[in-house]
């Protein structure tokens, strides 16, 4: 287990007044070695905290004294400061599997680590649980947790995992759930595999076995080119459809029973299936809206009403990887200077051009378009344009925002007009890189990085006017 070093102290904080430095490798707290950023905040939120310091091969120990409530103000290299749980599954769908070759190294971990879960809404199947988390868990009220479920059918679920320990390990979920954690479901539907009646049959298990779910997602897979499994391939049209028409079913079916819709399809189903987006009411208070649930209406709302609250970035696939440590105990949503959390030194830079005569391009993935191109047409800005950037670097059926890379961005920009204004939503950067490696300001044009909401979008145009 590696000790938690600090990487920024805060000037007057209680930290600083304990002398305590960056670089500084935390070896205990009050006795104990914190495992994660979690323990970290428990114990360091007494008024007075024992610590060990290992200083440049130095041993010493300090006491830092702090007002009740007042934060220690020194922040941490990491979020988990021992080995991440790594997953053990095979999903033939794991998106880690379709990665190319020479991306950076973090981003090749799978975890199915319930404190990532906790931190950033990463999805767990439970196939690691024990009973020494589940007592933590209870004990340190970590809620809310992210569970994959995919298929009811233990046998079904035990084959889409490629682990047999995939049929029992939602007994995990009725225990969290009896001890009220609040769980959010997700299913990932594979054609031909847990789709139709299967889904169907997972859904109605939901109501039958865990109805105290705060929500479940039904997401497609995504396939890159580098998928090299045979079941696994893109909806098609009919198919799609039929997933809409079955949540749409169950969410009649749940509001009936349980008082709420609890299922949801993801955003990118009804592009699929060429159906309207529900109406944002459908929703209720977005509970999903980081897994891709209701984006496009979270969207609308925010770019035609301006007293409405940004809900900031989609958290991501790969949000974690690069080390970056949670707000207090959830992770923040996008790296801004107001929301730098703990070793966050590279936040993204968000700025608007000095010039506002220039036409403005919006770069979006393929998928989101369609959706801010009538925003852009109702800002009444005739000078700007929605830029799609197709996804040739990861291929197959990707074509969200959130996956565009610079290699993308660049051969795509590099047909766009010199001296107009580019936006490039933050979602698909992690702490000014992107998946790729890259930066923007190794683009061929410049960019504006602007957060990935429809306040932000709405103030650049008008910043145009």
């Amino acid at each position: 287990m590696s000790s938690p070093r600090i990487v920024a102290v805060e000037p007057g904080s209680p930290a600083a007044r304990a002398g305590l430095r960056a670089g500084d490798e935390i070896r205990a707290i009050d006795g104990e070695v914190p495992r994660d950023v979690i323990r970290w905040q428990i114990l360091t939120s007494d008024a007075e905290v024992e610590l060990a310091i290992d200083r440049d091969g130095e041993r010493f120990d300090a006491v830092v004294h702090k007002a009740d409530g007042e934060p220690l103000g020194a922040d941490v290299h990491a979020a988990v400061f021992d080995k991440v749980q790594t997953c053990d599954n095979h999903c033939e769908f794991c998106f880690i599997h379709q990665l190319p070759k020479g991306m950076r190294r973090s981003l090749y971990l799978k975890d199915d680590d319930y404190r990532l879960s906790f931190l950033y809404g990463n999805f767990t199947t439970l196939t690691r649980f024990t009973e020494l988390d589940l007592e933590r868990v209870i004990t340190e009220r970590l809620s809310p947790l992210h569970v994959s479920i995919h298929a009811a059918d233990p046998d079904i679920r035990a084959d889409i995992l490629k682990n047999r320990r995939g049929a029992v390990s939602l007994r995990w979920l009725r225990e969290l759930l009896d001890a009220d954690i609040e769980i959010h479901g997700q299913v990932v539907v594979c054609p031909g595999l847990n789709d139709g009646d299967v889904l169907d049959d997972t859904l109605a298990g939901v109501l039958e076995r865990f109805p105290e779910l705060a929500s479940v997602c039904v997401v497609p897979l995504g396939i890159s080119q580098f998928n090299k499994q045979a079941r696994m391939r893109a909806h098609t049209v009919a198919e799609a459809q039929r997933v809409v028409d079955i949540v749409d079913s169950w969410q009649e079916t749940f509001l009936a029973t349980v008082g709420h819709r609890m299922v949801f399809a993801g955003d990118e189903y009804y592009l699929l299936a060429e159906r309207p987006f529900p109406p944002a009411e459908v929703y209720g208070d977005f509970p999903m809206h980081e897994d891709g649930i209701g984006m496009a209406r979270t969207l609308e709302l925010e770019f035609h009403d301006p007293s409405s609250e940004p809900t900031g970035t989609q958290s991501g696939f790969f949000a974690w990887v690069d080390g970056a440590p949670a707000d207090g105990y959830r992770a923040p949503r996008q790296d801004s200077p107001a929301m730098a959390v703990a070793g966050a030194t590279t936040a993204t830079p968000v700025s608007l051009s000095p010039r506002r005569d220039a036409p403005i391009g919006v770069l979006t993935g393929t998928l989101g378009a369609p959706i801010l191109e009538p925003l852009v047409a109702a800002s009444g800005n005739a000078d700007a344009r929605v830029i799609p950037v197709p996804n040739d670097f990861f291929g197959g059926n990707i074509g969200v925002s959130g996956l565009m890379v610079g290699e993308d961005l660049s051969r795509v920009l590099a047909d766009e007009p010199e001296g107009h204004r580019y936006l490039l939503p933050d979602v698909c950067l992690s702490r000014g890189v992107f998946l790729d490696g890259t930066r923007p300001e190794d683009l061929p044009r410049a960019v504006e990085v602007i957060p990935t909401d429809g306040a932000a979008l709405r103030r650049a145009l008008e910043f145009a006017r």
